[in-house]
């Protein structure tokens, strides 16, 4: 028998060896793609869990905080929105605040005496799923669209009055994407962002890199992009300042955030509240201080 005899025979012999490790390999990848698509779906679909943290309050829950606060109904396609707002008899301005992602307003409505020292009504809104408000947050246009709800439901009652976005965490790109939106005449005299973020997506990248990465974020609330376009349209309209306050041993949303959005946008101010983390800014002297500053200015037309 020659060797070309040889070698075949011995090819056919352990054909089946290497086919049955052909099959065995290809369904190994075949799970493994399988299960990162099972993944992708999943992050896809359910990233709403890891963004928003939602604490739901029955329906006959009451605030009791005072008669001059005023609960409010605001009706967006597929929910009604819940709302708590401070009016006192002869206001200066108005705040417009637009809170984190987690809790209700009967943690986030917690200083109304802080406004009412200054005479400035409160407007403070539960998004879809939080506190009172029925529904769920599905998309960002959504999110957004139920922000703009809320606002255009209020707005005609301060016409000709100062008028403060305030966006705190999650409600910095909100806020400022609100104030974006809306004609140059319309928007706010000052913007005043607490913990911003450059973009969600920036964040994510920072937390969760394998979402941001793949591309599968739904929500990239481009807070930079929303700062940019008031800074186009100010030379115009001559107004909308904007103030960052950013504690400077924030681990969450890290303080280069509101350092990167100030280097993108010409005349945008950020001030550091030492010692002050995310959840805590509250607690600092420092803090209240920086918006009381900044609201009596905008009062007094400095």
């Amino acid at each position: 028998m020659s060797s070309n005899d040889s070698a075949l025979r011995a090819w056919l012999a352990h054909r089946p060896r290497v086919r049955g490790l052909a099959m065995l390999t290809g369904t190994v990848l075949a799970i493994a793609l399988a299960l990162v698509l099972a993944l992708a779906a999943a992050v896809w679909w359910g990233q709403e869990r890891l963004i928003f943290h939602p604490s739901p309050l029955p329906p006959e829950h009451r605030f009791g905080l005072g008669a001059d606060v005023h609960e409010v109904n605001v009706e967006v396609p597929g929910a009604r929105l819940n709302a708590l707002h401070l009016r006192l008899a002869r206001p200066d301005a108005l705040v417009f605040y637009l809170h984190g992602n987690a809790g209700n307003l009967a943690s986030w409505f917690v200083n109304a005496d802080f406004y009412r020292a200054m005479n400035v009504d409160l407007f403070m809104l539960d998004y879809r799923g939080y506190g009172k408000s029925s529904g769920r947050i599905a998309s960002e246009a959504q999110l957004l669209a139920d922000v703009q709800a809320a606002w255009a439901q209020v707005a005609p009652a301060y016409a000709g009055r100062p008028v403060v976005f305030i966006g705190r965490s999650l409600g910095t790109g909100l806020a400022a994407r609100l104030a974006a939106s809306l004609a140059p005449a319309q928007r706010p005299e000052l913007l005043l962002l607490v913990s911003p973020y450059r973009s969600l997506q920036a964040l994510a990248a920072e937390h969760y890199p394998l979402l941001a990465g793949a591309g599968l974020l739904r929500y990239p609330l481009r807070t930079d992009l929303a700062l940019q376009t008031l800074a186009q349209d100010r030379p115009a309209a001559g107004q909308t300042r904007v103030l960052l306050l950013h504690g400077d041993r924030d681990a969450l949303i890290p303080p280069a955030h509101s350092d990167a959005l100030a280097a993108l946008v010409p005349g945008v101010s950020v001030q550091r509240i030492a010692g002050a983390g995310h959840n805590d800014l509250q607690d600092f002297p420092a803090y209240l201080a920086a918006i009381r500053k900044a609201v009596e200015a905008l009062r007094s037309g400095r």
